[in-house]
């Protein structure tokens, strides 16, 4: 799968796992930037104040992006965030963050321990977790006169196209948003049909 589609959740999941007494709630959520990402750590740390521990990994953006990160929260280094966020990348999920919250049990699980623990259960919120496929979009504002009206609209519904919204004036003028792995073609496609008079901008966005 591409960089201009990925999977993503649809919603957020929880479940939860417990080991040797120890209870990890285990939530996973949409985050398409980091604030988004760290909002939900922040509103779960409010949530679950008695807990021992909230940790967590996220990956704000397409599978392939730098913004990633993630916190052991007080765990030995190594045993908690990157395991989970291992998990996350080999899910190949982009605009995710996933959340636990360990309620300690009186038994030391050990680094190993953890480390399984904390991996499982990003597995089994993985599992679990409603997904949809996202589309990364341009978009394109063209206009041009009537006489291509006809053939430009059977031209779009060959294409992977939204929020179409056309303004009549003295000419044609339409917003769209594309799939972006489409843009180049879709354009080549318009000049040629159009014979080259058409005039193709990003529209604005304030």
């Amino acid at each position: 799968m591409s960089s201009q589609s990925y999977q993503v959740p649809a919603q957020i999941c929880q479940v939860e796992l417990e080991v040797k007494r120890s209870k990890f709630l285990t939530f996973a959520a949409p985050a398409v930037d980091r604030r988004e990402a760290d909002h939900f750590i922040r509103t779960l740390r409010q949530q679950h104040p008695q807990a021992n521990h909230v940790c967590w990994a996220y990956i704000a953006g397409a599978p392939n992006t730098t913004i990633r990160s993630m916190s052991d929260d007080g765990e030995p280094s190594g045993t908690a965030g990157m395991p989970m966020l291992k998990v996350l990348e080999y899910s190949g999920y982009g605009d995710i963050v996933v959340a636990i919250v360990r309620y300690f049990g009186g038994t030391k699980l050990g680094t190993g321990g953890l480390q399984r623990a904390y991996s499982e259960a990003v597995s089994l919120v993985l599992k679990d977790l409603p997904i949809r496929l996202k589309v990364n979009r341009t978009l394109l504002k063209f206009t041009y006169d009537y006489t291509y009206d006809g053939s430009i609209s059977r031209l779009l519904a060959r294409y992977d196209v939204q929020d179409v919204d056309p303004d009549y004036a003295q000419q044609v003028t339409l917003s769209i948003a594309i799939a972006s792995s489409e843009v180049s073609t879709f354009k080549t496609e318009l000049s040629n049909i159009t014979a080259g008079n058409i005039e193709v901008s990003l529209p604005d966005t304030d």
